[in-house]
C-alpha cells in the first residue's frame, strides 16, 4: 500500500510540486513488536528537499501517516546531531546509509535521486531483537560496558594539562577509540554480527591512559566474556566494521584488544 506526502493537495486534485524537490520511495521495515512478524511496506513522499536529512524525511512521512490515522513508523533519535549514535539503522543495505563516516541523522537527501527507492530496516543482530519498526534493543551493548568499560580511582576535578603525563600518539590514539558513540553500525555490518569493533574501541581507550591502568587486566577479559555471553558472533577481519563506523574508528583497535587479553591471560602479562 503506497502513500503520498503531497506538496499541495486542492480537493482531489494534485498540485505539481516545485521541480526542484524529488519523489521518493520509501521500503520500510513494520514490525509490531519483538514477537511479530514483520515485513516491508511501500511508500511515497513528495517534495523532498535535497537539503533535508534523512530522518526529516521520515518526519514529513509519519506527519502524513499520523493525518491519515495510520501507525507511525517508529525508530530511534534523539541529538540529530552525529552524536548520541540512537539513530541506526540500514539504508538500501548498508548500515548509515551510502556515506562513509556519517549517521543516519547526518545523511542528507541530496545523496539520493528523483525516483529513487529506498529500502530501510533495523540493524539484524541476535544481540539486538527488534522492538517495533526500525528500533531495536542496544542494551547488550551497555552491559558490555556495565561489565568493565570504567574506572574505580578517584580522579578529582580536571587536572592541569601537565599534570599527568600522556605521550601525543597514545592520547591521539585514545581519543580516537573515545570517539565511539555505540550506535551498533559495527555489528549490524558485520557477517558474525559480532561486536568487536564496539568493545575494542571502549577496552582500547582506557588501556592507552594512566587512569585506566588498575583495571586493565580484568576490564578486558570481563568486557569480553560479557560481548560473548551476550551472544554476539566472533571477529573474523573482515573488516565491514570499520567501513561503516560513523566515527572511523579503525580495526587496529581490535588489534589492541586480542593484545590486551592475551597479556591479561599470561601469568608474566
Amino acid at each position: 500500500m503506497g502513500y503520498s506526502c503531497l506538496s499541495k493537495i486542492d480537493g482531489d486534485r494534485t498540485v505539481a510540486t516545485d521541480k526542484s524537490t524529488m519523489r521518493i520511495s520509501l521500503k520500510v521495515w513494520r514490525q509490531t513488536d519483538t514477537q511479530s512478524e514483520g515485513s516491508f511496506r511501500r511508500y511515497t513522499v513528495d517534495g523532498v528537499q535535497p537539503d533535508l536529512s534523512f530522518l526529516e524525511v521520515l518526519d514529513m512521512l509519519n506527519e502524513h501517516l499520523t493525518l491519515q490515522g495510520e501507525v507511525p513508523v517508529e525508530f530511534d533519535h534523539d541529538c540529530r546531531e552525529g552524536i548520541c549514535g540512537s539513530c541506526g539503522m540500514m539504508i538500501n543495505g548498508q548500515a548509515h546509509g551510502p556515506q562513509q563516516r556519517t549517521s543516519v541523522c547526518q545523511l542528507y537527501m541530496r545523496n539520493f535521486k528523483d525516483g529513487d527507492t529506498v529500502t530501510i530496516e533495523p540493524w539484524r543482530a541476535t544481540a539486538f531483537p527488534v522492538v517495533k519498526d526500525l528500533v531495536v534493543d542496544r542494551s547488550a551493548l551497555d552491559r558490555i560496558v556495565t561489565a568493565g568499560g570504567y574506572v574505580s580511582i578517584k580522579t578529582g576535578a580536571a587536572p592541569d594539562a601537565n599534570a599527568v603525563l600522556v605521550n601525543k600518539p597514545d592520547a591521539d590514539q585514545a581519543f580516537d577509540y573515545a570517539t565511539c558513540i555505540g550506535c551498533g553500525a559495527c555489528v549490524a555490518a558485520c557477517p558474525n554480527a559480532s561486536a568487536s569493533l564496539f568493545t575494542a574501541a571502549k577496552i582500547s581507550h582506557l588501556a592507552l591512559l594512566a587512569q585506566g591502568k588498575p583495571e586493565r587486566k580484568q576490564r578486558v577479559v570481563k568486557m569480553t566474556q560479557q560481548m560473548t555471553a551476550e551472544g554476539f558472533g566472533d571477529c573474523s577481519n573482515h573488516g565491514e566494521c570499520q567501513s561503516v563506523c560513523p566515527q572511523g574508528i579503525s580495526i587496529d583497535a581490535i588489534a589492541r584488544m586480542r593484545r590486551e587479553y592475551i597479556r591479561a591471560k599470561l601469568p608474566f602479562g
